[in-house]
Parts: structure tokens; C-alpha cells; sequence
């Protein structure tokens, strides 16, 4: 399993870049960021600086969108750091959300979504792609390699997932969610002729590694409000009554409303309805021994990847933490067989 991390690119962006150059040096094998213009700094400029001073981790948007970003500049944005750096860079798209509601606009549809994996990955793969009736291509990208993940919780884009991307994103890490959507995607995968073995599947929450557990819950809390947005508007379209598990709908009853100027952010005003069962199972929580089982739990459901979020006060003990005991620990039970 690999082990990746996710900031926030707050400025100044030089801390953004020595965080993601701690991680590398404690064996992380990727560096996510937001990809909220409005919200945080530009994450695509200080892409380059983290390639930049580091050598082996891949780097990466969770997740861009095809609404605020045009595409074939994304396509070219990657392509580019690739020619730079290596190929070094991985894409995480959705159909869009804080980057697209500070702005009042609407989600991309499904088929936007669809079209939009196309075009980045055949561009930033250096091949011809046809774009309103033109056929078009980076001249100049010869080498350049680029998986694109798709992230999403609901069984239309989790099915789109099977048929089209490289892998997929689950933002949270609650076991049966996971298990859930994992099989959705899988079966998807299968139905399109796809192997699903190739398909990486990425779980990301907050990880705090500590023993008070009053204040780890209250400095996550803010990812059941981030979460709660996406389960409301899937709730809105399916039902209560839906195939969505329970333990991802129930939890959102207490939901009033939200800021997205809060989005993201340790004590975020607008998550009192979150209870800290949810807090618990959504994240990854408590003393590294902690982290270690539930990551085995959620390797044996298939997941290839856990990508830590780092947005609370205790960002470099709990990367510190990971390279001296969890990604030893999870290395050696691949190395088991476990």
C-alpha cells in the first residue's frame, strides 16, 4: 500500500513545499493538494517547487475539475511538469466542488466528466485527441505519461469510474463505504472489459496521530462537513431510501448549512452536527499502532492507496510518526504477505 499525503496550499507556499519535502524524506510515496484557486493559492505553480526539491514522489490535484480548469491547459500543465521534472505527476479530477460553489456554478455533468478524463489523459500522454471536430496534439510532449483518478461517492460517478479511469478516489475512510464503493467501481471495470486488478483505489481522510481524543475529533471534524456536502446532494437525487450505505447517509439528519470560506479548515463553525462516531470512522485516528490496524483493514478491502490529509496542529509529528512506524509497519506486512 502506498502512503501518500494531502495539504492545503495556505500560503506562505515555501511551508507548502518544506511539507511535502518532509513527507519524501519520510518515505510518502505522493503529494496531493486541494485545487481551490479562490480559497488557497495557485497548487499547479507550487507543483513545480515541490518537484523541484524533491526526487521520487508523485505529485498531484485531489482533485481538479473541468469547470474552473480548462482542460487541454490541464493537459498541458502536466505535460509540462512532466518534461520538467519526470514523470512525476498524477491527475485526481471530479465533477467539481469548493473550486466551482464560491463561485455559484454548477457541478460538470457526468458526460463532461467522462470527456474530460479522455482529453487529459490522451494529451498528456502525448497523443491526438479530437476536440470539436479538430484533431489535436502537444507537438512537443514526446515522453510524457499520466494516469488520471476520478473521485466521487455516488453510484453513476463511481460506475464511470470503472469504465474510464486509471483509479479512484474515496474521500473518507469508513470500512463499509469503502468496501461499497470499491465493489461498484470494480464491477463497473469488469461490465466495460477492463481488468479492475489494474485499477488503483485511493482512500483519503485526515490522519492525526495523538492520544487525546477529544481534540483529534474536534481538529477533523471539519471533513464530515466537507463530506456532508457531497452526501446531501446524493441524498437529494437518489433518496434516503438509496443503495448508499447507511453509515454515509444517516449522519447528515443535523445539517443546516454551509461555508465554503470555512471549507477545509480545523474548527470549521458550520460541522456542529457531526458526531464524533462519524469523526471516527471517516478519519484516521489516534497512536500510530491505531493508524497501522485500520490501514490493514482497509488494504484487505482492496484499497492501493491511503492519502493522509494534513490540515489540523499537528502536522509534523504526525508525518514523523508515519515514516518511523506506520510506513515501516505497512512495508513489512506486504513484505509478509498479511
Amino acid at each position: 500500500m502506498d502512503i501518500g499525503v494531502v495539504l492545503q496550499t495556505n500560503p506562505p507556499a515555501a511551508r507548502v513545499v518544506e511539507l511535502a519535502r518532509q513527507a519524501e524524506t519520510h518515505g510518502f510515496s505522493h503529494v496531493w493538494t486541494f485545487d481551490s484557486h479562490l480559497l488557497w493559492q495557485e497548487p499547479y505553480v507550487i507543483y513545480s517547487q515541490i518537484l523541484a526539491a524533491t526526487r521520487k514522489v508523485l505529485v498531484g490535484p485531489m482533485v481538479t475539475n473541468p469547470v474552473t480548469r480548462d482542460v487541454t491547459v490541464t493537459a498541458s500543465t502536466f505535460a509540462t511538469l512532466n518534461e520538467m521534472f519526470g514523470n512525476r505527476t498524477v491527475c485526481g479530477i471530479g465533477r467539481g466542488d469548493s473550486a466551482v460553489r464560491v463561485l455559484n456554478g454548477r457541478p460538470a455533468s457526468l458526460a463532461q466528466l467522462r470527456e474530460s478524463v479522455h482529453v487529459i489523459r490522451e494529451l498528456a500522454n502525448a497523443r491526438p485527441v479530437e476536440i470539436n471536430g479538430s484533431t489535436v496534439r502537444f507537438p512537443w510532449a514526446h515522453g510524457s505519461r499520466l494516469e488520471v483518478w476520478v473521485a466521487g461517492y455516488g453510484p453513476k460517478t463511481l460506475a464511470l469510474t470503472g469504465d474510464v479511469a486509471d483509479g479512484f478516489i474515496l474521500q473518507l475512510a469508513d470500512p463499509d463505504v469503502t468496501a461499497w464503493t470499491i465493489q461498484v467501481v470494480r464491477e463497473a471495470a469488469e461490465k466495460a472489459g477492463r481488468d479492475p486488478d489494474a485499477l488503483q483505489f485511493c482512500v483519503a481522510a485526515p490522519m492525526y496521530i495523538g492520544q487525546d481524543r477529544a481534540h483529534m475529533h474536534d481538529q477533523t471534524r471539519w471533513f464530515g462537513g466537507m463530506v456532508g456536502n457531497h452526501v446531501a446532494e446524493l441524498v437529494a437525487r437518489y433518496g434516503q431510501d438509496s443503495e448508499l450505505p447507511r453509515s454515509l447517509t444517516d449522519y447528515i439528519a443535523g445539517r443546516t448549512d454551509y461555508d465554503y470560506n470555512e471549507h477545509g479548515r480545523a474548527g470549521n463553525t458550520h460541522t456542529e452536527f457531526v458526531p464524533d462516531e462519524i469523526v471516527e470512522r471517516f478519519c484516521v485516528l489516534g497512536t500510530w499502532q491505531e493508524h497501522v490496524a485500520k490501514l490493514t483493514a482497509l488494504r484487505g478491502l482492496g484499497v492501493t492507496q491511503f492519502a493522509g490529509y494534513l490540515m489540523h496542529d499537528n502536522k509534523e509529528e504526525t508525518l514523523r510518526q508515519y515514516g518511523e512506524h506506520v510506513i515501516p509497519a505497512m512495508r513489512d506486512l506486504v513484505r509478509a504477505k498479511v
